[in-house]
C-alpha cells in the first residue's frame, strides 16, 4: 500500500478495504446464484411444456434478474477499481478529477470513484 491521502488514515483505509472485499463476495455469490436460476429456468422452459401466462412470467424474471446481474457487474467492477485504488494509494481521489471524495461518501458507498457532482453529471443528472 503507498502513501495515503492525509485525510484518510491507515485504519480507516483497511476498514473499507474489508468493506470491499465482503461487498465483492457478496455481489459475486449473487452473480453465481442469478446464474444458476437462469439456467434453471431455462431447462424447465426447454423440459416442460408451458402455458403462455407461465412462459411469459418466466421470460419476465429473467429479464429482471438480467438487469440485476448486469448493475452487479457493474459495481463489481467498481469494488475491484476501488481495491485496486487502495493498493495504488490513491483511493480517496476521484478518477475523474483527483479531488477527494468525502469520507461520508466513502463510508456510504466504499466503491465511489467520483465525487457526487462529477457521478451526477456522468449519470446526466443535474448535480
Amino acid at each position: 500500500m503507498k502513501s495515503v491521502p492525509p485525510r484518510l488514515d491507515a485504519a480507516f483505509i483497511e476498514k473499507q478495504r474489508e468493506k470491499l472485499l465482503r461487498l465483492r463476495a457478496t455481489l459475486v455469490a449473487a452473480s453465481q446464484a442469478a446464474e444458476t436460476e437462469e439456467a434453471d429456468i431455462r431447462t424447465q422452459r426447454t423440459g416442460d411444456v408451458l402455458e403462455l401466462e407461465e412462459d411469459a412470467q418466466a421470460l419476465d424474471a429473467l429479464e429482471r434478474e438480467d438487469n440485476l446481474v448486469g448493475r452487479d457487474i457493474e459495481r463489481l467492477e467498481r469494488v475491484n477499481r476501488g481495491l485496486k485504488k487502495i493498493v495504488e494509494g490513491t483511493y480517496g481521489l476521484s478518477d475523474k478529477s483527483g479531488k477527494p471524495i468525502p469520507r461520508e461518501r466513502l463510508e456510504a458507498i466504499p466503491e465511489a470513484l467520483y465525487t457526487l457532482a462529477e457521478e451526477q453529471t456522468l449519470e446526466g443528472k443535474r448535480p
